[in-house]
């Protein structure tokens, strides 16, 4: 039985390690986290967002970036210091400009696929990770964003989204307990959301019981190859007053889950995979009473204009998320950028008490073509499953059936396993 060991313990590398184990392979999982889903999958916005599947290559986002350069509170922040990696980064990014079209129809129609492999696993295992079915609604605040908006619809109705126009009226009538003067909106029905570190949790879990290996606390310092490879890691925490000791483990096939870690691995590895840790901020607001709870919308938004995306999360969380920042592998919380969605949770959800406020800051591991990198590595046995940007968990369930079918094309699947594969 071929054995895989996967770097990372996301939701791409719980999701890789579920469709592996699903067609027979000898899975083992290695994090540096004491638990799954501890990073970039702790708290998200919480959106499983076809809507949202526009990749950022677009003139009009280079030129928001400009304009914004010198905001503190912008939704878009370049930090300006010199690094070779950002500013090639951006550079590769720009000259994807010439994609974005094929690009954006690509990922909406990866999205409406991963769909249905993520919901049938929620089932099958039992996975309880607040999910809310209401769709997400999109909110214009004039004329020319909305405009702007009809052109990105037909890119996502030739994905094959169904996705509609809808009035000022509409949006209230949609979303009761949102406030403010909008020129208009758009709906998917389709669309939903929930909490992306419960479902990780949950399906790390199911994994765990069908026979897939987790080492945690593992931070993984070599990976060299033979006849096989040889994984080596180190065990313990120094700040936990604990001892580090050195193991390694023997694999025949690597896969890279490890977000924006992943282009060091990489490197060790031999590739390029040339992702860039852009952080994101969210706000976990605690509804602790009824009028808060009457307040808060159970249909999830986005924000055009401030880059905002909601998700409610059962009756006692909102989570309200956003922005995006270019400075490296910086996980600093700032007030300045936490306080922009405080200020806009009040501002369109007056009712809203802000008195218990989570704030968190997560990496998200984005490529420069906002396309996931999904395949093999220059060396046999080596794959990867990473650089999914802003659409990790909308997309993770699809690309880990993607990684694992060029990993049987490779190495010739085992016997199956009892768990039936989702169709």
């Amino acid at each position: 039985m071929s054995h895989v060991v996967i770097i990372g313990a996301g939701v791409t590398g719980v999701t890789t390690a579920y469709a592996l184990l699903e067609r027979g392979y000898s899975v083992t999982v290695i994090e540096r986290q004491r638990y799954a889903a501890m990073e970039t999958s702790f708290a998200n916005g919480g959106q499983l967002s076809a809507s949202n599947a526009e990749v950022w290559n677009h003139g009009s986002t280079v030129l928001k970036g400009i304009k914004w350069m010198l905001k503190a509170d912008a939704p878009l922040l370049l930090n300006p210091l010199p690094s070779w990696h950002k500013y090639s980064w951006l550079a590769e990014f720009v000259s994807n400009i010439a994609h974005y079209r094929r690009n954006t129809v690509d990922t909406t129609r990866l999205a409406i696929s991963a769909r249905e492999y993520l919901f049938a696993i929620a089932e099958r295992e039992k996975i309880d990770f607040d999910h809310v079915r209401r769709g997400i609604l999109h909110i214009y605040w004039d004329k020319p964003s909305f405009e702007h908006a009809r052109k990105v619809n037909s890119l996502l109705i030739e994905g094959g989204l169904e996705r509609r126009p809808v009035t000022a009226a509409e949006v209230k009538s949609i979303e009761p307990a949102l406030h403010g003067d909008f020129y208009g909106g758009f709906h998917t029905p389709s669309d939903s959301t929930g909490d992306i570190h419960k479902f990780t949790s949950g399906l790390a879990r199911a994994c765990q019981r069908r026979g897939v290996r987790f080492i945690y606390d593992a931070a993984v310092d070599d990976i060299a190859r033979n006849q096989t490879y040889r994984i080596g890691y180190s065990l313990g925490s120094p700040s936990d007053g604990g001892d580090i000791s050195r193991h390694t483990i023997e694999a025949d096939v690597v896969v890279i889950c490890a977000g924006a870690a992943s282009r060091h691995f990489a490197g060790m590895l031999g590739d390029r995979v040339n992702i860039y840790p852009v952080k994101g901020y969210s706000i976990t607001v605690h509804l602790d009473d009824e009028q808060s709870q009457r307040g808060a919308p159970w249909v999830s938004l986005l924000d055009d204009r401030a880059k905002i995306v909601t998700s409610r999360l059962g009756n006692g969380r909102f989570r309200v998320a956003g922005t995006a920042e270019f400075n490296g592998m910086n996980r600093d919380i700032r007030d300045d950028r936490v306080k922009p969605l405080v200020e806009w949770t009040r501002m369109l959800f007056p009712a809203v008490g802000t008195n218990r406020v989570v704030p968190w800051a997560g990496l998200r591991p984005m490529m420069p073509n906002m396309m996931p990198r999904v395949g093999k590595g220059r060396l046999p046995g080596v794959f990867y499953n990473t650089g999914h940007g802003h659409l990790g968990w909308t997309l993770s369930a699809a690309t880990a059936q993607m990684v694992t079918q060029c990993i049987e094309q490779e190495f010739r699947a085992p016997e199956r396993s009892t768990i039936p594969a989702v169709a």
